[in-house]
């Protein structure tokens, strides 16, 4: 579950590096190498809260056969795409089969504190906070020493054989047990099969079926906002006029619909998941404008290569793995989030000074600071979840928790369109540290007075 989890975030960074090499091949401006990044990010946004629902009605085996495959063959298409647009698709698809892991994972993490009594498992939470984000921070790094071996093709050929291991662990241990209960549920007779749905449910089983107008107004709603902040103007003052529209049918549709792609009805009775997700829209704004502004600015503005820059990459990405590591298990959420926001502060200062000329130390130091908070953030994030949601939809809400992740990084991903529209000059990177700054005194000041957050390090987590 792990490996599989690995492969979102991976593929969501290592393209930061890309991106140049990319757009030199083909000709095309970071307006539209953007593509690559809001591909991924729009597809694992619908896909995650909708494969996560999936997951909560059948259970997480088939969803995680299936969208491992999925990444394998979005990777063999992406190394062999002739074309940037048929790259975009390859990133789409990936999008979409890595959104099945992590909501596996999330549920089969709940299913076995429920049969072992260990109602907080933050061992078990961290391990998978550390695959899920901050394993990400890796991927520059990543991408810069497979772009050095072999091209930036190699970026979405190595899913082929990642896919390949997933499918192999995969099938060999992920529990069967659900769809053999299934199998020997259909093979009884019919009169006691029908005795057995009553006693149990009350009336015959009926598969939940996906709301999938709920899906499409979701889908038109993030895609047109996208659009419009990938390049606002008034020229396209029809595409945040449409944002309004399908955001006001999707309220209407999730509040008739009998089974919601989004109960926006328990989720408005559920305060403290609600602020949970808007820290972490607001968290990973600010770490993934972070992510590919400052990696665009290492080799436009700094002039380094892409495997130089991913090198500067390093301390980084070891100081969110050990954050990581050395606090995972305080279950304290409130304090990681606090100390996540100021470190977050502290970093978009030290970007206001870096210049082209600046040493590679500096470089590096903000770099290291930027790390704390991306092994803070996710990882107390994803356990308030994990105490906030109904467990008989950990899943689901495990999903949207990471459509709020990828919300802050389209954002992120738009602001450095807006900030660097022709190219990653230290002005542009000046002016993005300060929208970053922004986004993390809201982060800060969300955490402050929310008291909730830290009952579970000192009452030994309910879980409830």
């Amino acid at each position: 579950m792990v490996l599989g989890s690995v492969l979102n975030p991976i593929n969501s960074s290592m393209i930061a590096v890309a991106l140049v090499p990319v757009g030199a091949a083909f000709g095309a401006p970071p307006g539209e190498t953007a593509w690559l990044v809001t591909g991924l990010y729009l597809a694992t946004a619908v896909g995650q809260p909708v494969i996560g629902r999936l997951v909560d009605t059948y259970g997480p085996r088939r969803l995680y056969l299936a969208g491992t495959a999925l990444v394998g063959v979005a990777g063999l298409l992406g190394a062999l795409a002739p074309s940037l647009g048929l790259l975009i698709v390859a990133r789409v698809l990936l999008g979409l089969g890595t959104s099945a892991a992590y909501p596996a994972a999330m549920h089969l993490t709940r299913s076995e504190a429920e049969r072992t009594g260990e109602s907080s498992p933050t061992g078990v939470l961290t391990v998978l906070a550390v695959a899920n984000q901050t394993v990400a921070v890796v991927g520059p790094t990543l991408g810069g020493l497979l772009i050095g071996v072999g091209g930036w093709r190699t970026v979405l050929a190595v899913n082929v054989p990642l896919s390949l291991a997933c499918l192999l662990l995969g099938a060999a241990r992920l529990p069967i047990a659900a769809a053999h209960r299934e199998q020997l549920h259909h093979g009884r007779p019919k009169r006691e099969r029908l005795h057995h749905e009553q006693l149990h449910h009350g009336r015959p089983h009926r598969p939940e079926r996906l709301d999938h107008a709920g899906i499409a107004l979701f889908a038109v709603l993030l895609l047109s906002l996208m659009l419009f902040l990938m390049k606002p103007g008034a020229a396209l003052w029809y595409l945040p006029v449409l944002s309004l529209l399908a955001a006001v049918g999707f309220a209407v549709r999730e509040a008739r619909a009998r089974t919601p792609f989004i109960d926006l009805r328990a989720l408005a009775g559920n305060r403290p998941l609600v602020a949970t997700y808007l820290r972490q829209l607001l968290g990973y704004t600010t770490v993934y404008a972070f992510l590919y502004g400052y990696t665009q600015w290492l080799e436009e503005g700094r002039g380094l290569s892409a495997a130089t820059a991913g090198l500067i990459f390093l301390p980084l990405s070891l100081t969110a793995l050990a954050v990581s590591g050395l606090t995972g298990r305080s279950s304290a959420v409130r304090g990681k989030l606090l100390i996540g926001a100021v470190c977050q502060m502290a970093a978009c200062a030290g970007l206001s000074l870096v210049r082209a000329d600046s040493p590679v130390v500096l470089l590096i130091a903000v770099g290291v600071v930027a790390g704390v908070p991306q092994g803070l953030i996710g990882l107390g994030n994803q356990t308030a979840l994990y105490h906030q949601a109904d467990p008989a939809a950990i899943a689901s809400a495990a999903g949207l928790l990471r459509t709020f992740m990828y919300l802050g990084a389209m954002a992120a991903s738009a602001a450095n369109a807006a900030f660097f529209p022709r190219g990653a000059t230290t002005g542009g990177l000046h002016h993005l540290a300060l929208f970053m700054l922004g986004g993390a005194a809201l982060l800060f000041l969300l955490a402050l007075p929310d008291r909730s957050l830290g009952r579970w390090g000192s009452a030994g987590a309910s879980g409830h």
